[in-house]
């Protein structure tokens, strides 16, 4: 396969060869093709986790969280956990 490089791009290999990042052309484009690769990937899996908490959503299994229906849980959390702290009426004291 044979690849042409903007001027740009050469002169940006050329300075990584120099600097000794690299040892020759073909390295510095594998590097650049893994890096590619990977947040290639991360997108990808980033598109299927959207897909998921769509389909949840869709499903209403999902929650989309805010600051307020953070607020609104915690009161929620603390109601259940005050009534546990109230003896019922079939307690013995």
């Amino acid at each position: 396969m044979e690849v042409r490089l903007t001027p740009d791009q050469k002169a940006f290999i050329r300075q990584a060869l120099e600097s000794g990042r690299f040892h020759d052309p073909e390295e510095a484009v594998q590097e650049a093709l893994s890096l590619w690769e990977g947040r290639e990937r991360k997108w990808a899996d980033f598109l299927a986790s959207l897909d998921e908490a769509e389909a949840a959503l869709a499903r209403r299994r999902g929650l989309i969280i805010t600051q307020q229906s953070m607020r609104e849980l915690a009161e929620q959390v603390k109601r259940r956990g005050q009534a546990r702290l109230v003896p019922g009426p079939s307690s013995t004291r």
